[in-house]
């Protein structure tokens, strides 16, 4: 049985066996923490962010994030009516690509349709669902590689994707991501955790949320942007100022100042903020987590369409098909380069 052993002391000093893939190979989850008690558990399948345990002023910790206990529900969470990607890396193109084709250095590509007429979050197999190397492991940090073959799901290049995941004194977790290629090539990779602030069994619909958004992206009724930019005021979708979260979103919005908080989320329950910080140009909002019942989530939990909201930091859907939206395309040569910062924090009452 294949195992993803880089160094055996540190396999052993803050990880343990989480299961075996159908290839056999062997899946470890892995534990970072800070002195002050903050827990981020990572598996190398998806690279995905299994569980974050947040200390509160009580003294007691609440898992912010949803995921399973076994590597066998994260598989088959993949077959449910709408596969939730729960806490994994997403990749090498998270949303949706129009009619799954773009046209890259006057050469058409057409990619593996997996939503419809449409290619979505990578396609039929994509990083998801990947198993990562785990190139360095400390106390605070890991760090997971996926080499994405030449032609993948049809995209060009050779990508070689680093992940790395840091737990600060601050009560951060910061997300790295870089990728550079063999060829000319497009990438937009995102995290794709569900938090819920008054814990990973509860609803987010009490919870408070803000996006500091100057546009959000019109889309058609499949989800696809039409490549117009919508002020929020005219939508159902305002949230440049705090409010309670949607009880149905699934929107792209343009963020304001990436220097600046891109959106926040509050819990009145456990007095708890989670600001997020990025450099993309855009975070795509998204509530959900159902499961179906069919596959239980950690501690017997039942998720359902409201149990947690995703903000997935990016560049925009299906902008290799829109002249005018941010550059998706990775030179070879270049190094795609992606920071995304949640910030907790126990707020005075």
């Amino acid at each position: 049985m294949l195992k993803n052993h880089f160094s055996q002391i540190d396999t052993l000093k803050n990880s343990k066996s989480f299961g075996f893939l159908p290839s056999s190979e062997e899946v470890f989850c892995y534990t970072i923490s800070n002195a002050a008690g903050m827990e981020c558990d990572v598996i190398n399948f998806g690279a995905t962010i299994s569980a974050l345990r947040i200390p509160l002023k009580n003294g007691s910790k609440v898992d912010v994030v949803l995921g399973f206990e076994t590597i066998d529900n994260y598989l088959n969470s993949f077959d449910l009516p709408s596969a939730p990607y729960l806490g994994a890396i997403v990749g090498r193109y998270a949303g949706r690509i129009n009619q799954a084709k773009f046209e890259l250095n006057s050469k058409v590509i057409s990619l593996n349709k997996n939503h419809g007429e449409h290619n979505l979050h990578g396609g039929n197999e994509g990083f998801s669902k990947a198993y990562w190397k785990v190139i360095a492991l400390t106390d605070t940090s890991i760090t997971l590689q996926y080499i994405s073959r030449d032609n993948e799901e049809n995209f060009p290049g050779e990508l070689h994707t680093e992940i790395t995941y840091t737990v600060t004194d601050k009560n951060e977790l910061k997300v790295q991501m870089k990728a550079t290629s063999t060829e000319d090539t497009i990438v937009n990779l995102t995290q794709h955790s569900y938090f819920n602030l008054d814990g990973h069994s509860e609803d987010i619909i009490s919870q408070k949320l803000f996006v500091n958004a100057e546009k959000l992206l019109k889309v058609t009724t499949e989800n696809i942007p039409t490549g117009e930019l919508l002020e929020p005021a005219s939508t159902p979708y305002d949230y440049t100022y705090e409010h309670d979260c949607p009880t149905l979103i699934d929107t792209t919005f343009v963020l304001h100042n990436t220097a600046a908080v891109s959106a926040s989320l509050y819990s009145f329950k456990n007095n708890l903020k989670m600001s997020v910080y990025t450099n993309q140009p855009a975070v795509h909002v998204y509530v959900g987590g159902n499961c179906f019942h069919q596959i239980k989530g950690k501690e017997n939990a039942e998720y359902h369409p409201l149990s947690g909201i995703c903000f997935e930091t990016q560049n925009f859907p299906d902008a290799p098909n829109h002249k005018h939206f941010p550059n998706a395309i990775l030179r070879k040569g270049e190094t795609y380069q992606h920071r995304t910062t949640f910030k907790f924090e126990n707020l005075d009452l």
